[in-house]
């Protein structure tokens, strides 16, 4: 009984670890954005930044840190990781929206229509600026039948991309 009671207090005591879980400072070395994405989207730090797939694999999303030597090489491999899962760009239906802000960041933003193995997608890419030397290169990639119900949690951490200041 001992035994049951600190774990369950063990547990209890680390929920508010869990709370804040969702919300990622990275690279974690030394941050320079956070984003706040829900437990159940499985998100994780990578190489180059963080990345999520929606519960039922309708979404992917990943923002890249790059710098002005790596930005391009980051584009590439984001255009490249999609490539590589199946995912076919109409150069044609591509569309610019005009320069924009987002949480006091500069922010640009292409999006284009596709197909993957399980029919028609849209992708997105963004390009936020936290910092003068510094690029978020945001990736999104989603079923058109399915993407609809995601809206609001996509919208959730789009806004939460926020710099982190020294």
């Amino acid at each position: 009984m001992r035994k049951t009671l600190l774990i369950a207090t063990a547990l209890v005591s680390t929920f508010p670890l869990l709370a804040h879980a969702d919300t990622l400072k990275f690279p974690s070395e030394e941050p320079i954005a956070e984003v706040f994405i829900p437990h159940s989207w499985a998100p994780k730090e990578t190489e180059t930044g963080v990345d999520a797939t929606s519960p039922d694999s309708a979404i992917y999303f990943s923002i890249d840190i790059a710098d002005d030597k790596t930005m391009e090489k980051t584009i590439d491999g984001a255009i490249d990781f999609l490539t590589k899962n199946g995912v076919e760009i109409d150069d044609k239906s591509k569309h610019e929206y005009p320069d924009s802000e987002l949480n006091g960041m500069k922010m640009a933003h292409l999006e284009w229509s596709g197909k993957d193995k399980d029919g028609p997608v849209d992708v997105e890419l963004g390009l936020i600026a936290p910092s003068e030397h510094k690029l978020l290169v945001v990736t999104y990639w989603g079923s058109k039948d399915t993407q609809d119900k995601h809206n609001d949690a996509v919208q959730k951490i789009v806004d939460s991309i926020k710099p982190i200041n020294d």
